[in-house]
């Protein structure tokens, strides 16, 4: 598998206008927390399947960019990051857009993108974005005009 990216961009409309890697940790601890929730209301160790990652940071990751690693045997690792990048507006204007970019490496598995798929669509539906998922399709999360 070739190294593919999704992004959440964080548009005019969208609930915030900025976000941290320890915002993004945050949205990954809630998100750990319900899908056990939802094993406990099932009897069932639901959190081991639901999202079988450890957060892991690397010393050169300088507050930009963490990622997730597991040990499951049909998952492997994610790659988050934080980013911004200049966007023209049908003005002409240019403003700076905050987005958070999800990289699957070369040594991800399948298992890893369909979990990918599932925490992109998590948080863009929390932070309002526009996710543009792996296979180019665009996913619009915030209120339209």
């Amino acid at each position: 598998m070739m190294a593919e990216n999704a992004f959440i961009k964080l548009v005019p409309s969208s609930a915030k206008q900025t976000i941290s890697t320890d915002e993004v940790k945050e949205l990954f601890h809630y998100y750990k927390n319900i899908t056990t929730k939802t094993g406990d209301q099932l009897d069932w160790q639901f959190e081991n399947a639901a999202f079988p990652y450890e957060m892991k940071e690397t010393e050169d990751s300088e507050g930009k960019w963490f990622y997730l690693h597991s040990n499951h045997e049909r998952y492997n690792v994610i790659l988050l990051g934080i980013d911004t990048e200049i966007v023209r507006g049908e003005d002409g204007s240019e403003n700076e857009q905050a987005y958070i970019q999800v990289t699957l490496p070369d040594q991800s598995t399948f298992g890893d993108k369909g979990k990918a798929n599932e925490f992109c669509k998590f948080l863009a539906k929390k932070l309002q974005g526009e996710l543009h998922l792996f296979n180019g399709r665009i996913m619009y999360f915030y209120p339209r005009k």
